[in-house]
């Protein structure tokens, strides 16, 4: 199941400037840094440069074709490499990943949320790929360019997940138009972006145009004041507090781990926090319904690894830090100083703003700060303007 120029030129009303329209278009990088033989590399205007200019690097790193929509960088002998002119890169991959998406009669797994997504994916994966052959989104690839460069990176796969990130309304419209999940999952609706969008109500607005291009089932965290309003003809709950299709039960939640039941079946996450054990359920729910046997969700979850700088333990001598830094949401924050809390000896919490806030900063900014207080936190440090009223909150 191949993607050929002469696709582009179809799909994407490309021009053929030189090379071979029949030439396999296998791996889609737009970062020569990460480009290898044979790659196509797909030229992006940024905002503060133009990834066009870099083709001529691409051909030097051995790209068998250039995918640009800037004319004026071309100069020079293009030698055996392919290059076609489009009038825009983002749009042609996200046009060819719909292409590659419909040769594809797979489980595909969407996840949004605002908060945890990331997570949530990860152990997905872990237990998806435990049964399948799988396909997963890399790092922080959740954008109208990740999304179609990850759906574009099928080849001998069995199943699918992408997760789906936004800052406004109508992107995740585009990606589930993409990615055609037949499984979507929003983990939560919180805060983040709230300085975008205005409100939770547009943020769940947001998050439910992942539905626009599902095709199965929809599962979201049932105990979310806001998810629990959600009406979808397929739906699928999890939760701890309230009744759910999947519900965690009897938890033991110690710093760096938790041990639960869902049913009767006895799990021991090698992570602690509550908030893993929602991601768990929802791991769980996504393993029932593929019908991964037992054994194969369990064992996932009980081995499953963190992202790095996702509440990472990096452990010394004389003391122990909690890296999560990868990103943060009022949520994640609220999550991570109730872990640190539980930490016998001194607790010390280093905290930089939250961005994408708007008028909500000073108010989430100071939530934080009752947080610090709620859990004990011994010394706080700040960083930066917003973390400020975080301090004063707790000075």
């Amino acid at each position: 199941m191949m993607i050929y120029v002469r696709d582009i030129i179809r799909l994407c009303h490309g021009e053929l400037i030189s090379g071979n329209e029949n030439a396999e278009c296998i791996n889609f990088i737009n970062d020569t840094r990460a480009l290898a033989k044979d790659d196509v590399f797909v030229g992006i205007k940024g905002d503060t440069f133009n990834g066009n200019s870099f083709y001529k690097e691409a051909i030097k790193k051995g790209a068998s074709v250039c995918i640009l929509d800037d004319k004026t960088v071309l100069n020079g002998e293009f030698g055996k490499v392919t290059i076609v002119l489009v009038d825009d890169s983002v749009k042609a991959i996200q046009e060819l990943a719909k292409y590659k998406r419909s040769m594809y009669q797979i489980p595909v797994i969407a996840v949004t949320g605002s908060v945890g997504k990331t997570s949530v994916k990860d152990m997905v994966n872990a237990v998806v790929s435990s049964h399948y052959k799988t396909l997963c989104t890399k790092g922080n690839m959740n954008n109208h360019i990740g999304v179609p460069l990850t759906v574009l990176g099928l080849k001998d796969h069995e199943a699918l997940i992408v997760e789906m990130g936004m800052n406004h309304l109508g992107e995740i419209h585009v990606l589930s138009n993409i990615a055609k999940p037949t499984l979507a999952l929003i983990t939560n609706i919180g805060t983040a972006h709230i300085g975008n969008l205005g409100s939770r109500e547009n943020i769940l607005k947001a998050k439910m145009e992942i539905t626009d291009g599902l095709s199965g089932s929809l599962i979201i965290n049932n105990d979310n004041d806001m998810l629990r309003t959600v009406k979808y003809n397929k739906l699928i709950t999890v939760g701890i507090d309230n009744t759910s299709d999947y519900m965690a039960h009897d938890i033991e939640d110690k710093v760096f781990s938790s041990n639960f039941y869902i049913g009767n079946q006895y799990i021991s996450l090698p992570v602690g926090s509550r908030a893993f054990v929602y991601n768990a359920l929802f791991a769980y729910a996504v393993g029932k319904k593929l019908n991964i046997p037992e054994e194969k969700i369990i064992n996932a979850l009980e081995t499953f690894k963190l992202t790095p700088h996702r509440l990472e333990l990096i452990e010394h001598k004389d003391y122990r830090i909690i890296d999560d830094t990868y990103n943060a949401s009022l949520d994640s924050v609220n999550n991570a100083l109730e872990m640190l809390g539980k930490v016998k000896g001194k607790k010390v919490f280093i905290f930089g703003d939250i961005l994408e806030l708007d008028n909500y900063a000073e108010e989430i900014h100071k939530e934080v700060g009752h947080s610090v207080i709620n859990n004990k936190i011994d010394v706080l440090i700040t960083v930066g303007e917003n973390a400020y009223h975080t301090y004063s909150v707790v000075y």
